[in-house]
C-alpha cells in the first residue's frame, strides 16, 4: 500500500481501487455514496488485503 494510495483512497476512494476489479470499485461507490467516511474505510481495507 502506498502513500500515493492511501492520500488517494482518503480523498476519492474509488479510484483508489479501481485496480482491484470492478466488484470492488462498485462496492466502495455505494459505500461512499452512503458516507465518505465509510467508503474511506471500505477501500483502506481492500488497499490492506495482499
Amino acid at each position: 500500500m502506498s502513500l500515493l494510495r492511501v492520500i488517494l483512497a482518503i480523498f476519492f476512494p474509488p479510484l483508489a481501487v479501481i485496480d482491484r476489479g470492478c466488484g470492488s470499485v462498485l462496492i466502495i461507490f455505494l459505500l461512499t455514496l452512503c458516507g465518505w467516511v465509510p467508503g474511506v474505510i471500505g477501500a483502506l481495507v481492500i488497499l490492506n488485503k495482499d
